[in-house]
């Protein structure tokens, strides 16, 4: 127990996180620095010894992951003083997603990595803060059913999804028209394709409203991170796909809205910080105060919205296919994506060359209906060898 300024006894939350080194994972940490009725049982992170070693040595879990055993051993090493149990690889992440006594799991790990490590919190009866986009535009037809049949909740950590489930309280759900989901636009918003041709990795990382992991960003300015967010959004909120609409607002204040049958709209503002939607998956339903900026809306003077450029920006357009088709097909979109940004990063491919190589990969795969975990994995492994035997790697 804890006692806040008044002496009032708080519970303890306890807490673990996949991802603790990223940047839901550290994001989350701060809120912990701040909150003192938070208590991180877990941690997981994936090579970044040092960062971690930190952390443990600061927030004193009960276990900690990293997916490299040499990394894992060297850690071992540093923290050999403190009463800490290090683990690694799947079977790791395993034990820090169910780990004793945790209530909350925050999946800030980037990937479908997340997917079987998800699956066992949810068997475990943990509630899940959301940050593992991959986990429901893979899975959802799995991870879904298993969280009404444990009775666990899903609570939303992208600030879209979050405000989504925000307009959605207290509300008849069966009375929902439609989701408005906002996207900024990235760093590309208005450019041509003749332009895009020539963006380099340097220009794709410069977020004009969002400080996010270079992967999310560059799917930002793609807006392959949109697609992913739509498929996430079909299965969190239970709505058919011609439900969801998305609109580019490039101030980044409307962070997702909700239209309901009467035409009323029921939106969440705020200024574009992911600690907002963190600490709100934390503590729901309760409302903590937070030291962020405020909205001023006098200052801002105007909001704008427009329709996205699905020509220009192909990867939107092949989300909304592969959704429509469902079953293996969004494991081969979200796969090809993953390894299409990571050449662009290594400069290997371009810019505009991304969707060409989602589109090829779905293309070229044989959908598989209600594909199990391991037929999900199955169709991520075989997206890769392909994306590897095209480039020759």
């Amino acid at each position: 127990m804890w006692r806040d300024c008044f002496g009032t006894r708080l519970k303890m939350k306890k807490i673990g996180i996949l991802g603790s080194t990223g940047s839901i994972g550290t994001q989350t940490l701060d809120i912990v620095r701040k909150e003192k009725d938070l208590e991180v049982v877990s941690l997981a992170a994936g090579a970044n010894v040092s960062l971690l070693e930190a952390q443990i040595r600061e927030f004193h879990p009960k276990i900690a992951a990293l997916w490299e055993e040499k990394a894992a051993a060297d850690l071992r090493v540093r923290v050999k003083d403190l009463p800490v149990r290090i683990v690694s690889g799947m079977d790791g992440l395993l034990e820090v997603a169910t780990a004793e006594g945790m209530e909350v799991l925050v999946t800030g790990i980037v990937g479908m990595i997340g997917i079987r490590p998800t699956i066992a919190a949810i068997e475990a009866g943990k509630d899940i803060a959301l940050a593992n986009k991959e986990t429901l535009v893979t899975a959802g037809h799995i991870i879904m059913p298993l969280t009404e049949r444990k009775g666990v909740s899903i609570l939303p950590v992208d600030s879209e999804h979050s405000a989504i489930f925000q307009s959605l309280h207290g509300e008849n759900r069966a009375r929902v028209e439609k989701i408005l989901l906002t996207a900024s636009g990235g760093p590309f918003r208005g450019k041509t394709r003749e332009e895009l041709a020539d963006m380099t990795v340097e220009d794709a990382l410069k977020h004009p409203n969002w400080s996010m992991g270079k992967k999310v960003t560059i799917d930002s300015a793609s807006l392959c991170n949109k697609g992913l967010e739509v498929m996430e959004a079909k299965w969190l909120f239970d709505v058919a796909l011609s439900q969801i609409e998305v609109v580019v607002h490039p101030q980044s204040i409307l962070h997702s809205a909700v239209q309901y049958a009467d035409g009323g709209i029921m939106g969440q503002m705020g200024v574009p910080d992911m600690k907002l939607p963190i600490q709100y998956a934390l503590f729901y339903p309760d409302r903590r105060p937070m030291e962020i900026g405020r909205v001023d809306l006098c200052k801002l003077g105007s909001l704008t919205f427009e329709k996205p450029d699905t020509d220009t920006f192909g990867g939107l357009a092949l989300a909304y296919r592969a959704a429509e088709r469902g079953g293996s097909l969004p494991t081969v979109f979200n796969a090809a994506n993953e390894k299409a940004v990571a050449l662009f990063l290594e400069k290997k491919i371009r810019f505009l060359e991304i969707p060409e190589l989602i589109g090829a990969a779905m293309d070229a795969h044989r959908v598989t209906e209600h594909p199990t975990v391991e037929e999900i994995l199955a169709a991520e492994a075989e997206t890769y060898e392909y994306i590897r035997l095209k480039f020759g790697e």
